[in-house]
């Protein structure tokens, strides 16, 4: 097993821009990038070598990202929102905050494995080769799965 400054080195970028991927800002993503590691370094030892170091990080990631956003929903909740400025467009901003949550509910209503293999190919950036792998089937039926779940998107986000 690699060490932790070569996982670092080696993945760094790939957690970063997953993250960069899942929260839209770069400053998080780099700030839940550092915790992402700082995670893996406690829990190196429990790695089983049973799926591809990428994912397993990607995966601690994921779960920073999902504990970031329970603690900043439960610091929001108990406050009033800052007054802000409108935005120009505020229709577009909306149709487009419509669209992006329409999006992510649609893929999380996404059957396994269509919405795993959705998520490591978009947000994951990991080949076809690379999903075939983690769920112990080919590269082909990667390819295959990863088109159905992006069709099945396509098909519901039409009407929208």
């Amino acid at each position: 097993m690699a060490t932790l400054e070569e996982l670092y080195e080696t993945y760094f970028r790939d957690v970063f821009l997953y993250l960069k991927a899942l929260t839209g800002q770069e400053h998080l993503a780099q700030d839940l990038t550092s915790e992402t590691f700082l995670k893996a370094m406690g829990s190196l030892d429990q790695f089983r070598g049973n799926c591809d170091v990428r994912v397993w990080l990607c995966q601690i990631a994921k779960n920073a990202y999902y504990s970031h956003l329970r603690r900043t929903r439960r610091e929001v909740l108990g406050q009033t929102p800052p007054e802000e400025a409108a935005p120009l467009d505020v229709e577009q901003a909306f149709l487009s905050q419509e669209a992006s949550m329409k999006l992510y509910e649609l893929l999380h209503q996404l059957p396994e494995p269509y919405k795993e293999v959705f998520t490591l190919r978009v947000l994951g950036e990991l080949s076809f080769r690379q999903i075939g792998q983690v769920f112990g089937r080919t590269e082909n039926w990667a390819c295959v799965t990863y088109h159905r779940a992006k069709n099945k998107i396509k098909e519901e986000m039409e009407g929208f």
